[in-house]
């Protein structure tokens, strides 16, 4: 499936946010869990969000406009990357920033590498954004490195430790396993009316 999908701008800091116009669904994960493999996935682009083999290649805030309808917004991984402690420290206020405080943030796809589990960041994370009743898909990515069986455990296995209603989604960029249900759950929070 191929959604029209471009990218829209980058932001280093706060001051760069571009004006919202659109709902936007923050994209957000640690580094190397496959936030911009999923991205282009999701659109059928290989190209649209830069990928890379090394852990935290994004270092910005990236917009991009899906559809004309909303904004896919990509925020720099958490967790190990291969950059210095200072600049992954400059990161924090950029990411907490754009969560906190952007009016037209619609919802959040917290990515979780399926073979590691849930983090201790997760897990502080996900009452962080109930508090602020902001909406939140969780999808396990890379399903198709384990065998189904063991999936199916680590759905259940996520949903308990997070405490969640719903299940996780399990995803995979090389199968396509799971994009159509995160299609209809980021439909869904987009086209939500604003409360």
């Amino acid at each position: 499936m191929k959604v029209p999908a471009v990218f829209v701008t980058s932001a280093a800091q706060p001051s760069d946010f571009p004006f919202g116009t659109l709902p936007e669904l923050a994209v957000v994960g640690r580094s190397n869990v496959g936030k911009s493999t999923l991205i282009n996935t999701l659109v059928g682009h290989d190209g649209l969000a830069r990928t890379s083999r090394t852990p935290g290649r994004t270092r910005l805030v990236n917009w991009f406009e899906i559809n004309k309808k909303f904004h896919l917004v990509d925020l720099p991984g958490y967790g190990y990357a291969a950059v210095n402690r200072d600049l992954k420290e400059s990161w924090r206020p950029l990411i907490e920033t754009y969560l906190a405080k952007r009016d037209v943030l619609a919802g959040v796809l917290l990515l979780i590498d399926i073979r590691r589990g849930v983090q201790e960041e997760e897990l502080d994370f996900i009452p962080w954004l109930a508090a602020k009743k902001i909406p939140v898909i969780v999808a396990l990515t890379k399903a198709d490195k384990l065998p189904k069986n063991k999936r199916t455990l680590e759905v259940m296995k996520a949903k308990k430790d997070l405490g969640l209603k719903r299940d996780p989604i399990a995803v995979s960029a090389q199968t396509a396993e799971g994009i159509e249900a995160m299609w209809r759950g980021m439909l869904k929070i987009v086209e939500a009316p604003k409360q």
